[in-house]
C-alpha cells in the first residue's frame, strides 16, 4: 500500500536532553485527508505516545498550529495532497517553549495579546442599562474597518514568524508585542463601539509598538484565517502618526 512518511520532532523536556526525529509510515487511505486525520492514525495505530493539541477541526480554535516541512500551519484544514510530496515533515511553532512533542505553551504570547486590552472599551454606553435585547448598532461600512482582524483565532502562528519578535522559548520577555496583538489593537480601536484608542496608545507608540514592524509581511504569509495583520499595523502605525483614528 502506498504510504506517507512522516517526520515528526519529539522532545519530552521531563525525560529527554535534547529533541529528537522519529519516521512514521502513515497509509494513504481515503479517510486520511488532512495532517490532523495523519496525526490520529499514528496516534491510535501507531504510538500513543506522541502528543499535538487540537479541538474543533475546522480552523476555529487555533489549538493545532504547527509547522509543515517548515511553515506554520492548521493541521485541520492542510491537506496532504496540496502539500506536493509525500514526505512531511512536523514540528512545533518556533519561539514557543515546548510543552510535548507538537504541543507548545502559548501562555507568554497571550501575555502580549492582552496588553494592548483586546476588548471594546465603550465609554458612551453605560453598560448596566442596555436593554439585553438592544443593539449596539453598526453600518456595514463600519464593520468593513476592522471585519478580515476579527477573524484572528489567535493560534500564534504569525507571531513564531515575525523577525522582530523575541524567541519565547524560555517563557516571556519583553520586546516586541508582535503583529497579532497589534493587529488587535487595530481591531478594536477601529470599531465604532470602542473608545480605547487613547488608551492603548502608551504600548501601542511604545518602542515596543507598532513602529518595531520591518514591514516583512510573513505574518500575513502564513495567516490560516486569510487575515493581513501586516495591512493593520501599517493602518494603525498611520493612526499613531496622525495621533487620531481617521
Amino acid at each position: 500500500m502506498a504510504e506517507y512518511t512522516f517526520t515528526i520532532r519529539r522532545f519530552n523536556p521531563a525525560e529527554d536532553k535534547e529533541p529528537y526525529e522519529k519516521v512514521y509510515k502513515v497509509p494513504k487511505l481515503a479517510s486520511i485527508v488532512t495532517i490532523l486525520d495523519a496525526l490520529n492514525y499514528i496516534k491510535e495505530n501507531v504510538d500513543s505516545s506522541l502528543s499535538y493539541r487540537h479541538s474543533c477541526r475546522m480552523a476555529i480554535c487555533g489549538s493545532c498550529a504547527v509547522r509543515v516541512n517548515g511553515k506554520p500551519a492548521l493541521a485541520c484544514i492542510t491537506k496532504i495532497v496540496h502539500l506536493g510530496t509525500d514526505s512531511i515533515k512536523l514540528e512545533p511553532l518556533a519561539k514557543y517553549p515546548v510543552i510535548k512533542d507538537l504541543v507548545v505553551d502559548l501562555e507568554p504570547f497571550f501575555e502580549k495579546h492582552k496588553a494592548v486590552k483586546p476588548f471594546l472599551i465603550n465609554k458612551k454606553e453605560n453598560i448596566s442599562t442596555i436593554e439585553p435585547d438592544s443593539e449596539l448598532k453598526q453600518t456595514p461600512e463600519e464593520l468593513e474597518l476592522y471585519l478580515q482582524f476579527a477573524y484572528c483565532i489567535k493560534c500564534g502562528s504569525c507571531y513564531s514568524v515575525c523577525m522582530g519578535t523575541p524567541d519565547l522559548s524560555e517563557g516571556f520577555k519583553e520586546g516586541f508585542l508582535g503583529p497579532q496583538a497589534l493587529a488587535q489593537a487595530y481591531r478594536y480601536s477601529f470599531d465604532s463601539r470602542d473608545d480605547g484608542f487613547e488608551e492603548r496608545l502608551d504600548v501601542v507608540a511604545s518602542p515596543e509598538g507598532v513602529f518595531r514592524c520591518h514591514f516583512a509581511a510573513s505574518c500575513s504569509a502564513v495567516c490560516g484565517k486569510g487575515c493581513d495583520p501586516a495591512l493593520a499595523l501599517q493602518l494603525l502605525r498611520r493612526a499613531v502618526l496622525f495621533g487620531k483614528k481617521h
